[in-house]
């Protein structure tokens, strides 16, 4: 199925400024572009696109409350700029995947202040000597790369990944409960 179809199943008779996730997931793009994502999805907070053939992201449009970027398994070798000119809340960008080969075509990434979490699994750059060092001087404001922080200390799944726990407000008195009711039955507490 070509993007610009699944995009139209996915509004589901919702307009574009009423869509705060899309995903694209496995469409085809034609010629290796975004198609039909406009401006017009003013409060699309997570977009996911993986594995749909792009080598670009020239035509991303500008989004301002988007958050989670999902690009893995693609064709992109460059053009990160874009993401920094037109996406200036991104937190959590993941291009596990595509074809970066070195730190340099990473760097316009320096000017996403609010990045946090970047996922490079499978890129060629991987492979390079002191890869996650470079990666974190180059972009300090990082928390994590890959799901490890510097320390090499592995992110929760809040933390790393941008999707929030359904129980993150109710507290550790509530899971501890939980879990001492069905982890053995003479602890009734």
């Amino acid at each position: 199925m070509d993007m610009k179809k699944r995009l139209s199943l996915e509004l589901r008779h919702r307009s574009p400024s009423e869509v705060k996730e899309l995903v694209l997931d496995n469409c085809r793009s034609s010629e290796g572009k975004i198609e039909g994502i406009t401006e017009e999805f003013a409060n699309l907070e997570r977009l996911s696109l993986i594995n749909v053939g792009l080598t670009s992201v020239a035509e991303l449009p500008k989004l301002q409350k988007l958050k989670k970027l999902e690009l893995s398994d693609n064709r992109i070798s460059g053009g990160l700029e874009v993401l920094a000119e037109r996406l200036v809340n991104l937190t959590h960008l993941n291009l596990s995947g595509n074809k970066f080969k070195d730190i340099s075509t990473l760097e316009p990434l320096k000017k996403l202040p609010q990045l946090k979490s970047l996922d490079l699994f499978n890129c060629e750059v991987t492979n390079l000597a002191d890869y996650k060092e470079s990666i974190f001087k180059l972009l300090p404001q990082l928390t994590y790369l890959d799901g490890y922080d510097i320390d090499d200390c592995e992110a929760s799944d809040s933390e790393g990944d941008g999707v929030e726990d359904e129980d993150e407000g109710l507290g550790q008195d509530f899971r501890l409960i939980i879990l001492r009711v069905t982890v053995g039955p003479f602890h009734l507490y």
